[in-house]
């Protein structure tokens, strides 16, 4: 969810540049990541034991909170760590599994995607965007402030090691069906954080890493046997649907300090 947000940076001139003050604002989702003394096998599936030690997140809501109402189809992630990898793994209920884009660093979020956004200091600054839609394919990149601060996406930046795999309950492309969803499974490791200003990488128990979780969901139609996107309503400025973890209060994910917070727990 990046470029979306370029035209804001015809406001930066005359923006102020903002920082998160440290405390956390009142309505910021928490959630503790279990350390695994196993690891998963990234295969998509989430059958592992390992994800049976993690608790599930709260079922995301409208990126501008309470104020749109719930989404239509659940969205739900799991954490686990060890010294080598944060795991994550992703839950997307979804009756038209739909996907197109195979290139890597391509504008995942034009196709329906999941999307991770990771702050291991929580001061805003110098943080990482991951992207991923269900053919698998991966958006990764570096920015060193919010657009909204002028702040320009660095695309050449990969996660070197990078694991993933995503699971399908259904059919990809075929509007035939109706689909059950998707599950993606991720291994980042640690040194993709490296160079986030964060003393500490891996992170030790009891850190608090500011995270986020974005959906994007477009409306379909069937034309000729293929799913294309519905036209935007006359007026409407975002004619895809925002689903998140912790609410921005605002469409815009490039608000660091509404992320929620991640805290790293010890096994049970």
């Amino acid at each position: 969810m990046s470029s979306r947000w370029f035209p804001l940076l015809l406001l930066a001139a005359c923006a102020p540049t903002t920082r998160p003050t440290g405390a956390v604002p009142e309505g910021i989702r928490h959630y503790q990541a279990r350390r695994t003394a196993a690891p998963p096998v990234i295969d998509g599936r989430l059958r592992d034991s390992a994800w049976e030690h993690a608790r599930w997140s709260e079922p995301f809501v409208d990126i501008e909170g309470s104020a749109r109402p719930l989404p239509a189809w659940a969205t739900r992630f799991k954490l686990l760590w060890d010294e080598h990898f944060l795991y994550v793994a992703v839950a997307l209920d979804e009756p038209d599994l739909w996907a197109t884009l195979t290139e890597r660093d391509a504008v995942i979020y034009h196709d329906n995607d999941i999307e991770l956004f990771v702050d291991p200091d929580g001061d805003g600054l110098r943080y990482f965007e991951l992207e991923l839609n269900a053919l698998n394919t991966v958006w990764d990149l570096f920015l060193p402030k919010p657009y909204r601060d002028g702040g320009r996406a660095d695309n050449a930046w990969d996660i070197v090691g990078l694991r993933s795999a995503v699971g399908l309950e259904g059919t990809l492309n075929n509007p035939g069906d109706r689909d059950g969803g998707w599950t993606l499974e991720l291994a980042i490791p640690w040194q993709a954080f490296g160079d986030s200003g964060r003393s500490r990488v891996p992170p030790a128990e009891g850190d608090q890493w500011r995270v986020n979780f974005s959906r994007v969901e477009w409306d379909l139609d069937v034309r000729n046997g293929r799913y294309v996107k519905r036209p935007a309503s006359t007026g409407v400025k975002h004619p895809e649907h925002n689903w998140v973890w912790s609410p921005q209060g605002e469409i815009n994910m490039h608000a660091p300090e509404r992320w929620g917070v991640v805290t790293f727990g010890g096994r049970r």
